[in-house]
């Protein structure tokens, strides 16, 4: 393991690290960064040079993830693979995806000052678009990984009208060779991903560091009452079939329920519409979607469908119809017992206090963990911001991480 001071050194390096990769970016005083941009490109570059001094041979593979790969005492032994992403949402803050792979870079230049080569490998990927902000699609690099690209991706477009088969030719890549991305499933043992919490709970308990045990899975709705629009001033209360009213009834209830379903459990009206939408007419039709996430899918499923109902009854109570229809689904991903044992290990070692947490948000790791055994560490972030520039994390509590993550690496590429 790290000493503290090692992890010290290493932690500012990273922080500095996230600095210079914020520069890179699409908009002058903001970080965007997306899938296949001249940006993309060049911040492949620049985490390719770290990687080349942390004593790794490096590529770019056929869907743009950059990627690098310490060598075992063994030259072609399995590896351990650490990563995150490089691509970020728009207006973001500098520690989402890249602290992930900065501290993977660490954790290798650590071995490779010590000159030491473990019985495996470890493979360090820095993600080509996790976030799906051009595209729209989530987990291309991640995919390229596993080989579950749809063919059907290829076709979709940007804002501009440029598709993703466009992009990979203007970015020296070629839209029939995405195959060659996929990594037979011999090649990794293991997937490690650090990431900031993205909430406040490690915050609230007072940690640096937790440990993950599910990725939320989630159900994505559009969901429409529809009742009859009239005048604001002559239709009397009790003759209204107000669609805003229920829609509104059914929102409080779903914050209600949500609560009273357990803390794993979220559900968020995100969007809402109303026809005609005038000050003076009573809403005919709203539109609205819900998304709710779980990492107990039967727990999500059931909490829903109790939803639903209510929405129905709602509905008939107030003399207005309700549909709906599902958009999005995803199931939760548990991240595996062992590996997740082994880094709570090392987080008791460092921190004490082992906390387990589930992630509400999504994950390079969804798709890794499809064909390899997966974990995740989380480190804390100031009031759970992401996705912002006020996204924050402390030099100490990235250092805690670099001791335990490295800690479990080495436990794994060293043993016999």
């Amino acid at each position: 393991m790290m000493t503290a001071g090692e992890a010290a050194r290493a932690a500012e390096r990273v922080m500095a690290r996230c600095d210079e990769l914020a520069r890179i970016s699409e908009t002058p005083g903001q970080l965007t960064r997306v899938y296949l941009s001249p940006e993309h490109l060049r911040a492949n570059a620049l985490v390719a040079s770290w990687m080349q001094q942390a004593g790794m041979r490096t590529w770019q593979d056929a869907v743009g993830n950059i990627c690098g790969r310490y060598e075992a005492a063994s030259e072609g032994a399995p590896a351990v693979l650490l990563g995150s992403h490089l691509d970020t949402v728009r207006d973001a803050g500098r520690y989402d995806g890249m602290l992930g792979v900065l501290t993977a870079i660490e954790i290798v230049d650590g071995l490779h000052r010590a000159n030491v080569r473990g019985t495996q490998a470890i493979e360090i990927v820095g993600f080509a678009d996790e976030e799906g902000t051009r595209f729209n699609i989530t987990l291309l690099g991640s995919r390229g990984l596993t080989g579950s690209w749809p063919a059907e991706w290829l076709a979709c477009e940007d804002a501009q009208g440029i598709s993703v088969a466009q992009a990979l030719a203007h970015a020296g890549l070629d839209a029939t060779r995405i195959g060659d991305a996929q990594r037979p499933a011999a090649d990794f043992s293991a997937y490690l991903e650090l990431h900031i919490e993205q909430g406040p709970v490690l915050e609230q308990e007072d940690l640096a560091i937790g440990v993950v045990t599910a990725i939320n899975g989630a159900r994505r709705l559009h969901c429409r009452f529809t009742g009859e629009a009239g005048h604001a001033g002559t239709v009397p209360m009790s003759h209204r079939r107000d669609a805003l009213a229920a829609a509104a009834e059914w929102m409080v209830l779903i914050e209600h329920a949500a609560r009273q379903a357990g803390p794993e459990l979220v559900a968020t009206v995100g969007t809402l519409q109303c026809e005609p939408g005038a000050v003076n007419v009573i809403p005919g039709v709203v539109s609205l979607t819900l998304d709710i996430r779980s990492s107990d899918d039967p727990q999500r499923e059931a909490l829903l469908n109790h939803l639903l109902a209510q929405a129905m009854r709602i509905a008939e109570q107030r003399g207005v119809a309700f549909s709906h229809d599902i958009f999005y689904t995803i199931a939760a991903t548990p991240c595996d017992g062992e590996l997740r044992d082994k880094l709570a290990d090392a987080v008791r070692n460092v921190q004490r206090r082992v906390l387990l947490l589930p992630s509400g948000a999504g994950h390079d790791a969804i798709a890794i963990a499809e064909r390899w055994p997966s974990a995740m560490l989380f480190v804390r972030c100031e009031k759970g911001i992401s996705h912002h520039p006020a996204e924050n994390v402390m030099v100490s509590d990235v250092a805690l991480a670099l001791r335990a993550m490295s800690l479990t690496v080495r436990e794994l590429v060293l043993t016999p």
